[in-house]
């Protein structure tokens, strides 16, 4: 079986997310569907890497065009309007993960400058509701309430949007040491704080996304990774998105292929990633997820663009392309965070 996606491939993959994209540079979920910060950053970056770069900067124009006052953005968009205005700020982070990988793919710096005050001001939002702990809060609700837990996934991945907001920093000249310190906090409390985190560990993300961000890495990730392996890995199929469910998905799969080559298991990231292929349709988009074993579209034969993103950008960095460098296992590693000493006494990170 062929694992990683060919240039003609790639090119297909994006093909379909550009023609899913709207005239304004909105990108959503599927066809008349909504459009969240996150998803929209992730079909951006892949439309980048498969090489339609303008309509990738369309993309994040668009998103910036969004950013409310205090910096932050909604949480689902559609094409006429707002469709919830919650903030997630997970979400709200990401665009830094866009902006990092537009210099890793073409070296211009106009991008990052034009998005920096964008950048800079939902980075601020963000490290609002970051807790005395390091953990960062779900959610602010549009009345401004803030949310009640975080996340161990979300969280984690705003960590690795705070690894790539001081990468573009310091490529702009710009020293944020207090991010730093939010970084440093922040990955303590992932790798070693599960207790400040809602349990969530029946979803794949919970397992591999600490490992994807950077905060559990190198033989620590990888014990990891095999820790749960059997949980939700369905051998030739993929990842289950929860554990106990036989939902097996094209972005959970390509994301924890990610995971495993930032840990330096290339050959098995390529084989997992190569099982995506069964939901690959002929117009290079993703079925969302199949139901095991009757092999069933779920939800409703829904082929999304995020799902066509992570595979796409998982293929790019195993590859060894700028995505590689995005997910810190490049020729330019991420940032490291600054180490954090517990204040209840628990070992430096």
């Amino acid at each position: 079986m062929r694992q990683l996606l060919s240039p003609s491939e790639l090119a297909a993959t994006a093909g379909w997310i550009a023609s899913v994209q709207l005239p304004d540079g909105m990108i959503p979920w599927y066809p008349g569907g909504h459009a969240d910060p996150w998803n929209h950053v992730e079909a951006a970056m892949a439309l980048l890497v498969g090489g339609r770069r303008g309509e990738a900067e369309a993309a994040l124009s668009w998103l910036a065009g969004q950013q409310l006052a205090d910096g932050s953005w909604c949480s689902y968009y559609l094409a006429d309007g707002v469709e919830d205005p919650r903030r997630d700020l997970n979400a709200c982070a990401y665009l830094a993960a866009g902006a990092w990988l537009h210099h890793l793919a073409t070296g211009d710096e106009r991008v990052s400058r034009e998005l920096w005050p964008v950048l800079e001001a939902a980075v601020g939002f963000v490290l609002e509701l970051q807790q005395p702990g390091g953990e960062v809060l779900w959610c602010r609700d549009a009345d401004g309430t803030p949310g009640s837990f975080a996340l161990l996934s979300g969280s984690s991945s705003v960590l690795h949007s705070l690894r790539c907001a001081l990468a573009v920093a310091g490529r702009l000249g710009e020293e944020r040491p207090d991010w730093e310190l939010a970084a440093g906090r922040l990955a303590h409390a992932v790798a070693h704080r599960p207790e400040r985190f809602e349990p969530k560990d029946r979803w794949a993300m919970d397992w591999y996304y600490p490992v994807l961000c950077g905060a559990v890495a190198g033989e620590a990730g990888r014990e990891r990774l095999e820790s749960r392996w059997a949980d939700f890995v369905e051998p030739g199929l993929g990842v289950r998105c929860v554990r106990d469910s036989r939902w097996v998905t094209a972005a959970e799969t390509a994301e924890c292929a990610l995971a495993l080559h930032v840990v330096g298991r290339t050959g098995e990231a390529a084989r997992l990633l190569g099982w995506t292929r069964h939901l690959r349709e002929v117009d290079g988009s993703y079925a969302t997820g199949c139901v095991h074993p009757e092999c069933i579209r779920f939800p409703g034969g829904e082929r999304s663009t995020y799902s066509a993103a992570a595979v796409l950008l998982a293929s790019d960095a195993l590859r060894g392309g700028p995505a590689a460098d995005l997910f810190g296992a490049g020729t330019r590693p991420l940032p490291e965070v600054v180490p954090f000493v517990d204040p209840e006494g628990a070992a430096e990170r």
